[in-house]
């Protein structure tokens, strides 16, 4: 999961880059789904990727807009088989 905190005054250039060039995805790293605060001061992201450097590289193109947070998660059903397993 990642959280995108939009730099004061910069929410304007994120979408406006978004209309014209698109998310920036670099090959590999999957889009799910997003929220973003009623203010629009803060995206929630899910994707997909199989390594971090293809974050880092996507974070990279956006990292003059938004401030980012990168949180590692699981399904929840993955996280029940992995402790069920466990033991």
């Amino acid at each position: 999961m990642k959280i995108e905190r939009f730099k004061k005054g910069k929410t304007d250039e994120v979408y406006h880059r978004f209309n014209t060039q698109g998310r920036l995805l670099p090959e590999g790293v999957q889009y799910i789904n997003s929220w973003v605060t009623l203010d629009k001061s803060v995206c929630y992201q899910i994707m997909q990727r199989p390594k971090r450097e293809y974050i880092d590289e996507w974070i990279n193109k956006w990292s003059d807009l938004t401030d980012f947070e990168v949180i590692p998660v699981i399904s929840s059903i993955q996280a029940r088989d992995e402790i069920l397993n466990s033991h």
